[in-house]
């Protein structure tokens, strides 16, 4: 009797994939972030290469060529985000269509718990407890030179009839502990809400006093404060209106006096050392009354021409409006979400670019 015996040897796991990797690179990098997400669950092989910092940054470098807008709100104890394509040369009556992602945002007891979140992932992260009964300002940047990630909070506490920032801290995300640190402010003062990273910098508008005159300057490298005083180089005093914006690589203070107003002024840190701003003055067209309502808000600007505004209080479908500075020309964009959210308090930003780095 000829018995024959036949073996089988176990499937060959591979350690590559069949095709080049700076090919796999270029395709994967072309896709939506939430694609990026479900192929990292596909394989360990292709979850490894998708978290490398290679991949991360031409995905980031691909993004930035294709900003977005994107829409925050605050429902129960979540925020809710929601992201549209950022149109290029708007038409009116035009929309774009916005899925919406979720994410938890926390504050228990008498502890401050800020929270850092990636609406490109779905990734959130709780910092580091401060333990403090004051009010806290946090404000996140990326420092280019060290590649790293860095959070400002600020302790404010009620001194002589006014609200003012005593102990300023200072955390590094990506370290194996996260720990914060404290740093010298050498004038005390009042931040506020209103902030921006440019090129390494934190901005954020401030009080000195009684006078919502200065902006402050922190540089994310050397972690050193400097203040620009606005009300001496201008002659006024910041308005409410005033949003912060990256104009060309400079801070720019985009304002109006109110939406009954006929322009439009933007002002421009030249040289924030000596104290040097340009002022641009843009007249709006008549058209301007009959678009802008009571509770319209500046969101930013699109490059050097388009000036985004948008309504605090939304009705669906949402709506953003677009003022070309060079063509004097004003144009309303729809935005196509769900009914659900009629009524909802809502802020804007523009120039989102999605990062699918992992916290």
């Amino acid at each position: 009797m000829n018995v024959s015996v036949q073996t089988f040897s176990p499937p060959v796991m591979r350690s590559s994939l069949p095709i080049p990797e700076d090919l796999v690179f270029e395709i994967f990098s072309r896709l939506p972030s939430k694609a990026i997400a479900r192929c990292r669950c596909i394989s360990k092989l292709l979850g490894s290469m998708l978290v490398r910092q290679d991949f991360t940054e031409s995905f980031l470098t691909k993004s930035c060529a294709r900003p977005q807008l994107l829409f925050a709100f605050q429902d129960d104890s979540e925020v809710v985000f929601f992201s549209s394509p950022q149109p290029e040369n708007p038409e009116d009556n035009s929309y774009v269509v916005a899925p919406i992602e979720r994410f938890f945002e926390g504050m228990k007891d008498s502890e401050y718990v800020p929270v850092i979140c990636n609406p490109s992932t779905g990734q959130s992260l709780n910092l580091p407890t401060l333990k403090t009964s004051e009010r806290v300002e946090s404000y996140l940047g990326y420092d280019p030179v060290s590649k790293e990630l860095k959070v400002l909070s600020m302790e404010t506490s009620f001194v002589s009839g006014e609200w003012i920032s005593v102990k300023h801290h200072v955390l590094t995300l990506g370290t194996k502990k996260l720990t914060w640190r404290l740093v010298e402010c050498c004038i005390p003062h009042r931040s506020s809400s209103k902030w921006i990273c440019i090129s390494g910098v934190l901005y954020y508008t401030a009080t000195e006093g009684y006078w919502s005159s200065m902006v402050v300057c922190f540089d994310l490298n050397s972690e050193k404060f400097t203040f620009v005083n606005f009300m001496k180089a201008s002659g006024k005093e910041m308005h409410g209106s005033t949003t912060l914006i990256n104009y060309n690589g400079k801070l720019g203070l985009l304002m109006s006096e109110d939406t009954t107003s006929k322009s439009l002024e933007l002002w421009v840190l030249r040289d924030a050392g000596k104290n040097e701003w340009s002022k641009h003055v843009y007249v709006l067209p008549p058209s301007w009354k009959d678009v802008v309502s009571e509770y319209m808000r500046i969101s930013g600007m699109v490059g050097t021409n388009e000036i985004v505004l948008a309504p605090l209080f939304q009705n669906v479908p949402l709506y953003v409006v677009y003022y070309n500075v060079e063509r004097n020309t004003i144009t309303k964009v729809g935005i196509q979400v769900m009914e659900a959210l009629q009524g909802k308090i809502f802020h804007t930003f523009v120039n989102y670019v999605e990062n699918v780095k992992l916290l």
